[in-house]
């Protein structure tokens, strides 16, 4: 059914289907980060008084990395073209202006966040933006979340949607701790909790989660049993994000060898092992298949 005032097309439910320039702004960050990199590579990472081009290199990345996962998720939103539209141009100018923010603030020796040398009005300005950039950000991205739990979602791509609706539960966690550090206008808390990186673990859900269903529905594996793969690697993230959440909250560093860690890291080990078993399925199957029609004979 093609899209026409507004109604939903869903005769094709291609990944990245019609989100070109989410994909372009996306290689745009990759190549900032890029640059970034052959710059500390020659000149360091410290701008004095207090840039650290380390922060601009990753944020690059990983927005980038971010933006690249919304282009290729918003086609099987089962959003309307109308509102498909409305997300994409709202994330072009945001992204830009965080790529640009990070990036110009830092070679300026500036915290875009939470500077202490930065005193103008233009700094000011600059950095009132970006904390309302990132708040209209988290509640877009919300909205569109929401629409990877309807129930007939399900019935489109219902294993890559599955992984998708687990990766938004990790999502809200880098939120929560998105909001944290802008509370505190540190990424630290306690004695040596560090938020980025439950932040930042919590956001690769959107590619570690997808990425098991996708690889779940390309196998000729039965259905139910590729769900329950998909739900035991989801489930062992998310309570890996859970435990590094509880660990951070505490004010202790995730690296620490106690049993929150220890556990977290186990997690991401099923999920990884998870995500080898599809790889496995995707080349093992066919003599499962075959076993069972002659049975059905």
């Amino acid at each position: 059914m093609k899209a026409s005032n507004g109604k939903v097309d869903n005769s094709d439910l291609q990944l990245f289907r019609g989100e070109k320039l989410l994909v372009m702004i996306s290689l745009l960050g990759f190549v900032l980060a890029i640059g970034v990199a052959l710059y500390i590579g020659i000149f360091g990472n410290v701008v004095l008084p207090e840039g650290n081009l380390d922060r601009a290199f990753s944020f690059d990345a990983a927005i980038a990395l971010f933006l690249l996962s919304i282009a290729a998720i918003l086609p099987i939103s089962g959003l309307s073209s109308r509102k498909r539209a409305a997300a994409r141009w709202f994330f072009i100018p945001a992204i830009l202006y965080a790529y640009a923010i990070e990036t110009i603030q830092h070679f300026r020796g500036i915290n875009p966040r939470f500077s202490k040398a930065g005193s103008n009005t233009v700094d000011s300005i600059a950095g009132a933006l970006f904390g309302l950039d990132s708040l209209l950000i988290i509640i877009v991205v919300v909205l569109l979340a929401i629409s990877f739990y309807r129930k007939r979602q399900m019935n489109e791509r219902p294993l890559v949607v599955l992984g998708i609706r687990y990766a938004f539960l990790s999502i809200m966690f880098a939120f929560a701790s998105g909001l944290w550090m802008i509370v505190l206008q540190s990424r630290y808390t306690g004695e040596s909790g560090n938020l980025i990186v439950l932040h930042g673990l919590s956001f690769h859900a959107l590619q570690a989660l997808p990425l098991l269903g996708w690889l779940s529905e390309r196998t000729r594996i039965e259905k139910k049993h590729t769900r329950r793969l998909i739900h035991f690697g989801s489930l062992a993230w998310t309570i890996s994000i859970l435990l590094i959440s509880i660990q951070t909250v505490l004010g202790h560093s995730i690296f620490e060898w106690t049993i929150l860690p220890i556990v977290s890291g186990i997690m991401l080990l099923t999920w990884l092992a998870s995500v080898v078993t599809a790889i496995f399925n995707l080349f093992w199957p066919k003599t499962v298949i075959l076993d069972q029609s002659s049975h059905s004979d």
